[in-house]
């Protein structure tokens, strides 16, 4: 099977592409990612997911597209339920690409992530593979997710500390925020 695996980061695709290369297919990854932010954090996952694709070689296709306006444009009427524009918008040039390269099908890794709507994701891709014409591969890669994590530490990939869009950085700070103790 041709597949076209939309990779997130270096630590999430790890155990999605070696349970695909163990099931015989074998992938090509497909950058695509306007929800990180800021810059900086963008290059570093981007940067980390060229070496790690290079290291295995993994055929990575990088659409380089830093999205900052188009994803907070998306999103500003409605932030707390960005989640869905965010994998629409990534699952959608997903399935435009495997189907502009002529693959059999495509997935995501994130579907690794016990943090991520699972089942919005695959109701997203599902949605987009009909739009494409391109078959969605709905795999529950999270019983993955810690080994890969392990992985990407002792390989020492570059890790991040956030889902990927400054809303995601925002929350991760107040979840560290302790209340204040009355007096």
């Amino acid at each position: 099977m041709n597949t076209l695996i939309h990779v997130c980061c270096a630590p999430c695709s790890i155990m999605c592409v070696e349970t695909l290369r163990n099931k015989g297919i074998e992938p090509t990854a497909f950058w695509y990612n306007i929800n990180i932010h800021p810059f900086t954090e963008y290059r570093s996952r981007r940067e980390a997911m060229k070496a790690y694709a290079a290291s295995i070689d993994l055929p990575l296709i990088v659409e380089d597209d830093y999205g900052l306006r188009q994803f907070v444009t998306a999103v500003v009427g409605d932030i707390d339920h960005r989640c869905n524009y965010c994998y629409t918008a990534r699952l959608e040039r997903a399935a435009r690409e495997a189907a502009e390269r002529g693959f059999d099908s495509f997935t995501t890794s994130l579907l690794v992530s016990p943090y991520q709507d699972h089942e919005g994701i695959i109701a997203v891709g599902e949605r987009m593979a009909e739009k494409y014409g391109v078959r969605f591969l709905p795999e529950d890669f999270r019983p993955y997710f810690r080994e890969g994590q392990e992985r990407a530490r002792a390989l020492d990939i570059y890790m991040q500390k956030y889902c990927g869009c400054i809303f995601s950085e925002e929350e991760r700070y107040k979840k560290k925020k302790k209340p204040k103790k009355e007096a």
